[in-house]
């Protein structure tokens, strides 16, 4: 083909940054150039390459891509598995799990895939009992813990807010579960370390993983093959462990 442009949408950080200063060059020597378009949402990359205006996008996991297909109607599907960025519980007013006071506000992601996701991380870390009737009764949604005794033996005020905008709302709560490139973009690593991180099995790392997604019918088409080939390469992986060191970390792996 003619055509050696590859156009991706991503969030800022991680995945901007790996596309433009450790897949470009990769590409490049092969014969690609690569544009990428940055969002700084989670629902217009997904629309936008629905709408063909992208050749693929990078910034979901499987679980929230699926959930988009099936709620927005989108016909998307996952090719290649990049990285995965562990969860951390931040906070600006306490410096360990345990000074974080009873009655506590705490704020998580409030789309279902990382609403989830953050619940399930304030109970791996102990800081609830359970999640309640959580994902069992409809009725029951998040804050429905902060009143829920059992679940919640501290009181915790469960608060739910757009994801990308949990860092800068970190002032004004006690705590929060902000997803890694959220807090990558935000500086928070730096400035104010997580108290604690999500930690992961098998299946937890394919749930994890961010995926190149496309439309479906052009998972096999050249272009896509050649940017599977080279972000699952041995160069981006040396990239991600020397700029991130830990805080991301690579899973190349299949959509299956």
């Amino acid at each position: 083909s003619s055509d050696k442009k590859i156009v991706v949408g991503a969030n800022p950080v991680p995945h901007a940054d790996i596309l433009d200063n450790a897949l470009k060059p990769v590409l490049a020597e092969r014969g690609w150039e690569l544009e990428t378009v940055v969002f700084e949402d989670y629902v217009l990359p997904n629309t936008s390459l629905e709408a063909g205006e992208l050749d693929a996008n990078y910034f979901q996991t499987l679980g929230y891509m699926n959930q988009q297909n099936e709620d927005a109607g989108l016909h998307l599907a996952a090719v290649a598995g990049v990285h995965i960025e562990p969860m951390g519980i931040y906070s600006q007013k306490y410096t360990s799990l345990e000074e974080i006071p009873d009655g506590a506000e705490i704020g998580i992601p409030n789309d279902p895939e990382n609403t989830e996701r953050g619940l399930n991380l304030l109970l791996q870390k102990g800081l609830l009992n359970s999640l309640g009737a959580y994902g069992e009764d409809e009725n029951y949604a998040a804050e429905s813990i902060t009143d829920d005794k059992e679940a919640n033996p501290h009181g915790y005020k469960i608060t739910t807010l757009e994801a990308a905008s949990l860092p800068l709302a970190l002032p004004d709560l006690d705590a929060a579960t902000i997803n890694g490139n959220y807090a990558l973009g935000a500086d928070l690593p730096a400035t104010y370390p997580a108290l604690d991180i999500e930690e992961f099995d098998n299946e937890t790392s394919v749930r994890r993983t961010n995926f190149i997604v496309v439309e479906q019918g052009d998972e096999e088409s050249e272009k896509i093959k050649a940017l599977v080939e080279a972000i699952q390469s041995d160069e981006v992986k040396q990239y991600i462990e020397d700029k991130y060191k830990g805080s991301v970390i690579t899973s190349f792996i299949d959509p299956e």
